[in-house]
Parts: structure tokens; sequence; C-alpha cells
């Protein structure tokens, strides 16, 4: 249900200024942001194809302040959907990549005979059952991981079918290049700054290499290439906002991601933590991000133990 939503969407982006999908709307989603029309759109594809399937017990979106119940009239399922419509929506009306970012976990016990709630989505990211991301580029593909590697799967727009097209997708692990935004440098933790200097000196800096910037502002766009190319994708604990522990979304956006680097080699952390364990509190939860090839990753993770302000800053 949820591939035959993504090709709907695709669709939808493709068709662009065609069908007025461009351009904002006067509403803003849970998080104060204002909605393009594109996301709002998206989520109702979304939920409207997978309401009737009889898989799932409940849905939740970051375009809903809460979950959504499975309509009465349909079957109920054992399984929550989690997602994120149209991850880097401001890059709809400029031409550059979007994508859609889900996860999906076991709903409790006998959460499928009752209403659910709220809470039985408050899982760590460890008890994902399935997630993936699909990025509508030149090519619409879907990246998929059940726990058993990553897989790609693309549209052939002719026959309307999914492909496989590559599976057990493994990020490689020597990386030349970071994706971050560099313009919040002045919110950064003195461990990624330290990071980012080492990786900017280049060939005569400590990593004896060049290093490139790359950086899009969709997720789904940056962790792409990391898997098919190698890098690190960082959205870092902002140190001027210590009551929000980063920009992205713990349960459709990093969770899901981290799952994915995870079962393609890498290793996910929010700067000592590893993302898949922490255990959530709220729907919407931020954190901070960091993904990549293991010694990228871990040299950031010693980077914060070394100056001991991480969880200075967090308290």
């Amino acid at each position: 249900m949820i591939a035959r939503a993504c090709k709907s969407i695709g669709h939808a982006v493709n068709k662009g200024s065609l069908d007025n999908m461009h351009g904002y709307l006067e509403t803003q989603n849970v998080q104060g942001e204002v909605q393009k029309k594109l996301d709002v759109l998206a989520n109702e594809i979304l939920l409207e194809a997978n309401e009737w399937g009889g898989n799932l017990a409940a849905m939740a979106s970051e375009e809903m302040e809460t979950i959504h119940h499975i309509p009465n009239r349909y079957p109920q399922g054992e399984y929550l959907l989690l997602y994120d419509p149209i991850d880097g929506s401001s890059n709809v009306d400029v031409n550059l990549s979007v994508g859609t970012i889900f996860s999906i976990l076991k709903a409790p016990e006998g959460a499928s005979s009752r209403n659910v709630e709220e809470k039985d989505f408050l899982q760590p990211g460890v008890n994902q059952v399935a997630a993936g991301y699909t990025i509508y580029g030149p090519q619409t593909v879907m990246i998929l991981t059940v726990g058993t590697g990553v897989y790609e799967f693309t549209l052939d727009r002719e026959l309307g079918s999914w492909l496989l097209t590559q599976e057990k997708l493994m990020i490689p692990d020597k990386t030349y290049e970071f994706a971050i935004n560099s313009s919040k440098q002045r919110t950064w933790a003195p461990a990624i700054i330290r990071y980012i200097e080492e990786c900017v000196s280049g060939s005569c800096g400590p990593r004896g290499c060049d290093f490139n910037m790359r950086w899009t502002g969709s997720m789904v766009a940056d962790i792409h290439r990391i898997i098919k190319r190698g890098g690190i994708f960082m959205y870092p604990y902002d140190v001027n906002s210590p009551d929000r522990s980063g920009k992205l979304r713990l349960l459709y956006e990093a969770n899901p991601m981290a799952l994915l680097i995870e079962q393609a080699g890498g290793a996910a952390t929010e700067g000592l933590q590893r993302i898949l364990e922490i255990e959530p509190t709220k729907l919407h939860q931020r954190v901070g991000v960091i993904m990549g090839p293991k010694s990228e990753v871990e040299a950031i993770r010693t980077y914060h133990e070394v100056t001991n302000t991480f969880d200075s800053l967090k308290q």
C-alpha cells in the first residue's frame, strides 16, 4: 500500500505546476511549519492508500498533530505506520529531489482489537519491522529494509511496476564527502566543529585528504547519495536550543533512516547514543542526527566524549 501511494505522490511531484502543486497553504503543521500544497496532498494519499488494507492498526504523520485511527468500516491489522509524506518540500518549487520516509512498528499485543493510543507509537527504533524511503528524482526509487539488508526498487513508469534493481546495498567504508548545513555552524557543539574543521583542512590537515561538502535540504536526497556513494550526514544538536534535541524527528525521520544506515553497514547516533536505542517520550520528538560509515560516526562520538560538552548542554 505504501508503494502504491508513493507512485501517486511521485506522479503529483512530476506534474508540479501543471497540477498547481507548487506554493504554500495558509495552514501550519504541528511543528509550526507552513504547509505546502504537496505536503497536504501526499499526506492524504498515504492515509487513503493504507486505511483499508487490513494491515494497520493506526498511522502517524509529520503533518498530523496526533495519530490517525483506522476507520471502523475497515479491518484492523497488527502494525503501526509512521511517515513524513514529503521530506525536503522546500525543494519542490525549484525542481530538486524530495522524498517520502516511512517506518513500520508492531502494535502492542491486543492493540488491533481496541483503539490504539499515541503511547503505542513511542517505541525505540530497534523495534521497527521495516523502514524505507522513496526518492522522487530523475528516477523514482524506493529503498527498503525489513531487517535483512537494504534493497532498491525502481519504478518503471511505462509498466507502473516497482522492479528490484539492487540488493544488499552497503555504505562505502571510506568517505570524502560530508553533508551538513554549514550556515548553522554557530549552533554546533565543539565536537562537530572539530570534525568539520578537520575535513575542510583537506590534505594538509589531520585527515590527509580533501573532502567535498554536499547539502540538498532534503534528508532523503542526502541519505540516498550516502548509501549509494558514501559520505556522512549530520544535522546535529543545536547548542542554542537545549530544550530541543535537534531539528529532525525521531520516530518518522531519524529512526527509519538509522535502521537503513545500520542495515547498510553504517552507524547512526545523536552524538553519543545510538539513535535506535533512544526511548521516545513524544510523538513528534526531535533529535540530533549523525549517520554514515562506522569509522566516521565513531570519530565524532569520541570527540563528544573528549570535549565533554554534549551531556552538559542537554541538562
